[in-house]
């Protein structure tokens, strides 16, 4: 008697959750003004993207081509798959002390999951996410970037 009663117990509850999704469809259906999906990519031009959207990660530059990167490196500890490599180099001042400077910050786009860990454990600010979505491309290599631009240099602190 358990068993039968089991039985159409699932049977019911099958019927009213496919009834709950067929009245939020056909909201959608008899309210066309109330959908939300873009037709990208016909709408590229007028196309809006939040600003929490992640996209691809970008080291800003100042106009002196100046950026925030110390290159310490945390960013690259907390990458929990190898997405980012930051290369330094040793400078010696003219004080003859010895400072670590960036040389390049390497980021491989297609190997990024897009978790944010290196943003928010970024001491100095210096990376974050762009809106930019559009990376179909034929060869792989291309989504490897050298984000700091050439010839950038540590952007100097107010003391």
């Amino acid at each position: 008697m358990r068993e039968i009663y089991n039985y159409f117990k699932t049977i019911f509850f099958a019927l009213k959750s496919l009834w709950t999704g067929m009245k939020v469809t056909g909201a959608y259906f008899f309210k066309p003004w109330k959908i939300v999906t873009q037709q990208y990519p016909e709408n590229r031009e007028k196309l809006q993207m939040f600003e929490r959207t992640k996209g691809e990660l970008v080291m800003p530059h100042n106009e002196k081509n100046e950026h925030q990167c110390t290159g310490c490196g945390i960013c690259e500890m907390n990458c929990p798959n190898g997405t980012i490599i930051v290369k330094t180099v040793i400078n010696e001042t003219p004080d003859g002390k010895k400072k670590k400077a960036l040389d390049k910050y390497i980021y491989n786009l297609g190997m990024c999951t897009f978790c944010g860990l290196c943003v928010k454990t970024c001491p100095s600010d210096a990376i974050v996410f762009s809106n930019k979505f559009e990376h179909a491309v034929f060869n792989k290599n291309k989504l490897v970037k050298t984000l700091n631009k050439e010839g950038s240099t540590l952007k100097k602190r107010a003391e």
